[in-house]
């Protein structure tokens, strides 16, 4: 008589335990969602050798750039025809109040990945410095972190900033 008590305690607590278990991981998938509806984004740190640190944030890029800024092969100086070419961006943001921009540099396979992307992240830092030269906040320039550029038979592609204000 115990055991068949026991059997059907043993199934019940199975049942119970099932049911927390799909409770918990319901919240956790709604806590996540609604984290990246919301336009949160997490963030990875890394420190340069300059001791500042760079923000990495993982968002998704949506729509198309507003702007790509292209550099010349092992050059990290932002192009003087660049800073004006922000323009757009900058009276986009003024507009929308709530957007953010969003920088992603991109590198290509040839030479060394850890050189490639380091130079990829210093063009980024050079458009983002001008962004807040010209008077965006820190906390509205977001940037990922720098992307092989894959295909293509133009070598500009592989050397950009792509600006996006989303």
């Amino acid at each position: 008589m115990f055991d068949q008590e026991d059997g059907e305690l043993n199934v019940v607590m199975g049942v119970l335990f099932g049911v927390i278990a799909l409770v918990i991981a319901f919240v956790i998938g709604l806590g996540v969602h609604s984290m990246s509806r919301s336009g949160a984004a997490p963030t990875t740190v890394e420190a340069s050798e300059g001791g500042m640190e760079v923000i990495y944030a993982e968002v998704e890029e949506i729509g198309e750039p507003m702007l790509k800024v292209y550099f010349e092969s092992g050059v990290t100086d932002l192009p003087a025809e660049a800073i004006e070419a922000l323009a757009p961006v900058l009276g986009e943001l003024e507009a929308r109040t709530d957007a953010l921009v969003l920088l992603s540099g991109f590198h290509d396979e040839t030479g060394a990945a850890d050189v490639n992307a380091e130079v990829a992240k210093n063009r980024a830092l050079g458009v983002r410095e001008a962004l807040l030269a010209a008077g965006v906040p820190a906390e509205r320039v977001l940037m990922r972190r720098p992307t092989v550029a894959l295909g293509g038979s133009d070598a500009d592609e592989a050397r950009r900033v792509e600006v996006r204000v989303q």
